[in-house]
């Protein structure tokens, strides 16, 4: 039994880069899933011609199930708004609680 160097097992991974797909491909596939559905096909099918997961489809079709691409684009710029906000909440709780320590010394 032969054991392989590590640049040998190195030359075997093969990387397959993932797909990000932006909201603007996301509701378009959905709407063409739709049509599909309603054609009779069954959603294993319809994941291999979208070249996605079955994981993926169902995850997508709770979060943009029903949305206009307009709608998509607002809910993403709320939550990055959102998660901005609660950044900076965390900032200022973190700048009090330093506040209080510094001014705990003096008394």
């Amino acid at each position: 039994m032969r054991e392989s160097s590590p640049a040998e097992s190195r030359e075997r991974i093969i990387w397959i880069p993932k797909k990000r797909h932006g909201v603007e491909q996301i509701i378009p596939k959905l709407r063409q899933a739709d049509v599909e559905l309603g054609k009779g096909k069954k959603v294993p099918e319809i994941c291999k011609t979208l070249d996605i997961s079955e994981q993926t489809y169902y995850r997508w079709r709770q979060k943009y199930g029903g949305m206009k691409p307009e709608m998509a684009k607002e809910l993403k710029a709320l939550q990055k708004e959102n998660a901005r906000l609660k950044k900076l909440l965390a900032d200022q709780a973190l700048d009090m609680d330093i506040l209080k320590e510094a001014a705990k010394g003096n008394w």
